[in-house]
């Protein structure tokens, strides 16, 4: 695959003819995306299409759309085709953390005000703002990508504004998608798993906590690299690639029912 000569012909010497631990970990990381990933999230878009169309279920489904490009950009042969893949993987990890960000507003709204407002007046509107994210992103990605991306020998610039600000809002959000738990488990005790609300409210901390597993590592190590770029090189591209399983964020939806109801054609 290319992905993992683009990355390793960086800084990997010429006469290197055994495969090296770091390149063989990202070939396992990405394979078990890529066969994981792609099985759950067709189980997912199979499940919402039996469900209610909701502002949520919109932003989910845009999540998976950013999934399914990323996981169908991640192979390729030319050195054009290379330099799409490195930036998808950075283009995918701020689509999806943004995805995030709005599905637990949402979700928190809805718990906090009471907001019921999931009329059809407001679905039009989320379809509407999802079309034109995607036609702003599918025009001007590519085009960023041909004339610059790659082309100017070192990418990396000081990020630690952006970095603070994505570990900021990651760690708010979890506190309070944790407190939202923590009150529907005093309020219904025992009986709180069977809630219907306390389910979903379950699936958004598991967005929360993706979050923070998947994207903090990373761009705390990156504070790091950009201050030791040439040393640090193979070991960046391995904590980018563990980014990449936030792809596996729809298995919190697909329980042991789900699949059952799937398979068998009822879901």
């Amino acid at each position: 695959s290319c992905h993992f000569s683009f990355y390793f012909d960086l800084s990997m010497p010429s006469n290197t003819t055994n495969t090296s631990p770091p390149e063989t970990v990202l070939v396992v990381i990405y394979s078990v995306v890529l066969l994981v990933g792609t099985i759950s999230l067709s189980l997912m878009v199979r499940i919402l299409k039996s469900s209610s169309t909701s502002i949520i279920s919109i932003a989910i489904l845009n999540l998976i759309f950013s999934h399914f490009i990323f996981l169908f950009t991640n192979w390729g042969l030319s050195d054009w085709w290379c330099r799409v893949v490195s930036a998808m993987i950075h283009i995918h990890m701020y689509m999806s953390f943004s995805f995030y960000v709005i599905i637990l507003i949402m979700r928190m709204k809805m718990f906090y005000f009471k907001s019921e407002e999931m009329n059809s007046f407001h679905r039009i509107h989320a379809l509407v703002a999802s079309a034109i994210v995607w036609v702003v992103v599918l025009v001007t990605v590519p085009c960023v990508i041909f004339f610059h991306y790659g082309k100017n020998g070192n990418n990396t610039s000081n990020g630690s504004d952006k970095i603070c600000f994505k570990f900021v809002v990651a760690l708010v959000l979890t506190a309070l998608q944790a407190n939202v738990l923590r009150v529907l488990h005093r309020k219904h005790h025992q009986g709180c798993t069977s809630q219907q609300d306390f389910g979903a409210q379950q699936k958004s901390m598991g967005f929360a906590l993706i979050m923070v597993v998947c994207f903090i590592p990373y761009h705390i190590f990156r504070l790091f690299y950009l201050q030791n770029i040439e040393s640090m090189e193979n070991i960046n591209e391995v904590f980018l690639s563990l980014t990449t399983f936030n792809c596996l964020d729809m298995l919190t939806f697909l329980g042991r029912r789900t699949c059952v109801g799937c398979f068998s054609g009822n879901g």
